[in-house]
C-alpha cells in the first residue's frame, strides 16, 4: 500500500511538472485575485496578465520537443501531445493578444482584477479541454470556458451586455445539460469515462444502436455550441454585439479553437475507425454545409459590424469543420494552418473595429468617407477583411486551399458525394463572402462623405496592426514557415491511437 501511495504522489508530481503551462496560468489568477484586494482597478494587473500569457506560451513552446510521443498525466485524465501544445499556444497568444486590445478600452476600467482573472481561466479551461481524454475532465473544462465566459459577456456594465450574457448563459446551460445527458449514457454504454481507451471502444461495437446515435449528437451538440455552429449558433450574434470589442475577440478565437480540438478528438473515437455503423463523416459534413450557408448569407443583411463578425464566425466555424470531416492527418494540418492565420486575420479586424468605435464609428454606414481620412487603420481593416475572405496575397486564400485540397484528397479516398458537396458549398459561400465582408472598405473608400476625425499614423493601435498585417501577408508569400511547425505535430495520437485498440 505504501508503495502504491508512493508511486500515486510521484505520477501527480510528475503530472504537475508536466503542467508547467496550466499550472502558470492558475498560480496567474490567484495573483490577480490577491493584487486587486490590495491594490483596486490597478492598471498594472494588465502588465501581470500579459506576462501570465507570456511565460504560459514559453513553457508550452519550451516542452514542444518533451511530448512527441502522448504522454499521460493524473491517470490518463490528461494526454499532452504535440496536438495539444499547438492549440495551447494559439490560446495563450489570443490572450495575449486580447490583453494588449484591453490595455486602453475604457469599457474595462472597471474590475480590472475580476477581468483579467476570468481571461486567464477561459484559457486555462482551453488548455485543459485540448488535453482530456475523460469525459467527466471534458465536462468540467467546457464549464470553466462556459462560465467564466457568461461573466464577460456582460463587462460593458450596460443594459445589452446584461441581456447578452443571460442569453448567453440560458442556450449555455441548456447546451451543457444536454451535453453532459450524452456524456452519462457513453458512461452507461462503457463503464469507463476514457474516451481513448480499449474498453470504451470495444464496448461501443457491442452497443451501435441508434441511443448510440443521439447520446453522441448530444455530446457533440455541446461542442458545437461552443464553436459557434449552426443549428447551434442563435446566441452568437447578441453576444457579440454586446460585449466589449477584446472580448469579442477572444471569445471568436479562444472557444473555438478548443471546442474545435476536443470536437476533433471525440470525433474520431466515436468513429470506431471507420467500423462505426453511422456516417459521422456526413453528419459533420451536414454541420459545416449549414454554417457555411447560414453564417454567410445572416451576415449580407448585418448593419452592425460585430453582428457582422458574428455571423463571419459561425461561417468560419463551418471551414474549421472541413479539415475534421476529411479524417485524415493532411486534414488536421490544414486546419492547424487555417486556425493559426484565422486568429491573426481576426485579430485584425477587431483592433481596428475598436479603433474606428472610440471615434465614434458604430454601424458600417458611419464608415462612409473615413477610409480618405484615417487611411492607414482603413487599409489595415481592409487587409483584414480581405484575409477573411480568402482572396489573394493573403494568407487566408492560403488556408482556404489547404483546407479544400485535404477535403477532396478525402473525396477521392472515399469517393462519398457529401464531400463533394461540401467542397462546392465552401467555394460558393467564399464567393458570398466577398459582397459583406468588402461592404466596409466599399463605405470607407469608395463612398465620400465630411468627416472631422483625425488621424495619427505614430499609434500603438497601426504599430500592433502592422506587425499582425505582415503575418498575414508572410505566411501566404511563406506559408512554409508555419507548415515547418504543423508538420512537426506527431497524429498518431490524434487519429492512430484511437484506432490502435479496436479488436
Amino acid at each position: 500500500m505504501k508503495g502504491g501511495l508512493s508511486e500515486t504522489l510521484d505520477h501527480i508530481f510528475f503530472s504537475l511538472l508536466m503542467m508547467s503551462p496550466e499550472v502558470i496560468l492558475a498560480i496567474g489568477i490567484l495573483l490577480i485575485i490577491i493584487v486587486g484586494l490590495v491594490r483596486k482597478n490597478d492598471p498594472s494587473l494588465a502588465l501581470l496578465s500579459f506576462l501570465v500569457f507570456s511565460f504560459s506560451l514559453l513553457f508550452a513552446v519550451d516542452h514542444w520537443q518533451d511530448f512527441e510521443k502522448p504522454t499521460l498525466l493524473f491517470h490518463g485524465m490528461l494526454q499532452r501531445d504535440t496536438f495539444s501544445s499547438y492549440l495551447q499556444t494559439l490560446v495563450d497568444v489570443a490572450g495575449i493578444l486580447t490583453v494588449v486590445m484591453s490595455w486602453r478600452n475604457k469599457q474595462l476600467q472597471h474590475y480590472i482584477s475580476e477581468y483579467y482573472a476570468l481571461l486567464i481561466a477561459v484559457v486555462l479551461g482551453a488548455h485543459l479541454l485540448v488535453m482530456s481524454k475523460n469525459l467527466l475532465m471534458v465536462f468540467l473544462s467546457l464549464e470553466l470556458i462556459s462560465i467564466s465566459s457568461y461573466i464577460l459577456t456582460g463587462f460593458a456594465f450596460n443594459k445589452k451586455g446584461a441581456e447578452g450574457s443571460l442569453k448567453y448563459f440560458i442556450f449555455g446551460s441548456v447546451a451543457s445539460a444536454i451535453m453532459l445527458y450524452g456524456l452519462t449514457m457513453f458512461y452507461g454504454f462503457t463503464g469507463t469515462l476514457d474516451f481513448y481507451s480499449a474498453d470504451f471502444v470495444n464496448k461501443l461495437q457491442g452497443n451501435l444502436t441508434p441511443l448510440f446515435f443521439v447520446s453522441a449528437l448530444m455530446v457533440m451538440s455541446g461542442f458545437l455550441y461552443k464553436i459557434a455552429a449552426a443549428p447551434l449558433h442563435p446566441w452568437a450574434p447578441d453576444v457579440y454585439e454586446s460585449a466589449p470589442m477584446p472580448v469579442v475577440a477572444f471569445f471568436s478565437i479562444v472557444p473555438k479553437l478548443a471546442g474545435i480540438g476536443i470536437l476533433m478528438r471525440f470525433s474520431l473515437a466515436i468513429n470506431l475507425g471507420g467500423q462505426s455503423p453511422y456516417d459521422w463523416q456526413f453528419v459533420l459534413s451536414a454541420v459545416a454545409i449549414l454554417s457555411l450557408t447560414v453564417g454567410n448569407f445572416s451576415a449580407l443583411m448585418q448593419k452592425n459590424p460585430k453582428r457582422l463578425m458574428a455571423y463571419s464566425s459561425i461561417a468560419q466555424s463551418g471551414f474549421l469543420l472541413v479539415g475534421i470531416v476529411a479524417f485524415l492527418p493532411q486534414g488536421i494540418q490544414a486546419m492547424l494552418f487555417y486556425a493559426t492565420v484565422y486568429m491573426v486575420m481576426n485579430f485584425i479586424v477587431f483592433l481596428y473595429l475598436q479603433y474606428f468605435e472610440k471615434h465614434g464609428i458604430i454601424s458600417i454606414a458611419d464608415y462612409q468617407g473615413i477610409g480618405k481620412k484615417i487611411v492607414w487603420p482603413s487599409v489595415f481593416l481592409l487587409v483584414g477583411l480581405i484575409a477573411l475572405t480568402g482572396l489573394p496575397p493573403t494568407a487566408g486564400f492560403t488556408a482556404k486551399l489547404f483546407i479544400f485540397t485535404s477535403l477532396w484528397e478525402s473525396y477521392q479516398l472515399s469517393g462519398k458525394n457529401i464531400l463533394l458537396w461540401l467542397l462546392i458549398f465552401g467555394l460558393l459561400n467564399t464567393v458570398v463572402s466577398l459582397f459583406y465582408y468588402l461592404r466596409i472598405p466599399y463605405y470607407a473608400f469608395v463612398k465620400s462623405s465630411e468627416s472631422s476625425v483625425k488621424t495619427n499614423i505614430l499609434t500603438f493601435e497601426n504599430l500592433l496592426g502592422l506587425i499582425l498585417v505582415l503575418l498575414v501577408l508572410l505566411f501566404f508569400f511563406s506559408p512554409g514557415l508555419l507548415m515547418g511547425w504543423i508538420n512537426k505535430i506527431t497524429f498518431v495520437s490524434v487519429i492512430r491511437y484511437p484506432l490502435s485498440v479496436i479488436g
